[in-house]
C-alpha cells in the first residue's frame, strides 16, 4: 500500500475491497520489484491501476497520453480500458520500457500503444492531435511543463490524472521544506489556481489529482 499517510489497517481494507489485479499485472509488478530494486517504488499501486482502467472506460478516449511509462503497469491499465482508442506513451528509458513492451504484447494490447523515447516536453510540443485523457507520472520538476503542454492539447471535458501529489503526506506537513516537497506543493497550487479546470485530489496511492478541463 503506497498511501503511507493512511493507517495500515485502512490501507489494507481499501485494497481488500477493491477489484484485485489479475495474474499478468501481478507478474509485471513482481518482475519490476526484482529488476528495479529501489526504483520499483515508481510503480503505481494496484488501486491506482484499477482506477486508471475505470476512468479510461468512462472517458472513452480516442487518444490517451501517458507521460512517464517506467515498466508499463499504468499504461497496461489504461490500454485495457480503451474501446477503439489509442495510447501514446512518452519516456526516456529504453531499459525500463523494454519490460513494458513485453507485457503489452502478453496482454494483447501492443497494437493500441505507441511509445516515443526522448524528452516528453519535445514530444508533446510536436503533437498536433487532440488529447482526451492524460496520465502524468514522470520527473516532478517538469510537472508544470507537462501539465501546460497537455492542457493546450486537451479537449474541453478532457481529463488529466497526475500522480504523487500527496508526496507521502509531506505536502501537508509544514516541517518538510525540502526541494521536492516544495515542488509538489507549488504544482498543486498551480492547478488549484488554474481557471481552466475543475480538480479533486484523491487519497489513492501517493495522491492522485484528477483534473477536468472546463
Amino acid at each position: 500500500m503506497k498511501a503511507s499517510y493512511l493507517s495500515p489497517a485502512v490501507g489494507q481494507y481499501i485494497l481488500a475491497h477493491s477489484t484485485q489485479p489479475d495474474d499478468l499485472l501481478d507478474e509485471l509488478a513482481a518482475e519490476t520489484q526484482q529488476v528495479a530494486g529501489s526504483n520499483a517504488g515508481m510503480l503505481i499501486s494496484p488501486d491506482q491501476g484499477r482506477f486508471l482502467t475505470m476512468i479510461t472506460q468512462l472517458v472513452r478516449p480516442e487518444l490517451a497520453v501517458e507521460v512517464g511509462t517506467f515498466t508499463g503497469y499504468s499504461s497496461l491499465c489504461i490500454a485495457r480500458g480503451l474501446s477503439g482508442g489509442r495510447l501514446r506513451c512518452f519516456d526516456v528509458s529504453e531499459e525500463w520500457t523494454s519490460i513494458a513492451r513485453k507485457y503489452w504484447e502478453k496482454a494483447g494490447v501492443a497494437a493500441r500503444i505507441t511509445l516515443t523515447l526522448g524528452p516528453a516536453t519535445e514530444s508533446l510540443r510536436a503533437m498536433e492531435d487532440r488529447i482526451d485523457l492524460a496520465f502524468i507520472d514522470a520527473d516532478k520538476t517538469n510537472y508544470p511543463a507537462y501539465y501546460e503542454l497537455v492542457m493546450e492539447r486537451l479537449r474541453p471535458g478532457g481529463v488529466v490524472l497526475v500522480d504523487n501529489t500527496l508526496w507521502d503526506g509531506y505536502v501537508a506537513d509544514p516541517s518538510y521544506e525540502d526541494d521536492m516537497t516544495r515542488t509538489i506543493r507549488e504544482f498543486n497550487d498551480l492547478v488549484m489556481k488554474d481557471p481552466r479546470v475543475t480538480s479533486v485530489m484523491l487519497p489513492i496511492g501517493d495522491g492522485l489529482t484528477m483534473i477536468r478541463k472546463n
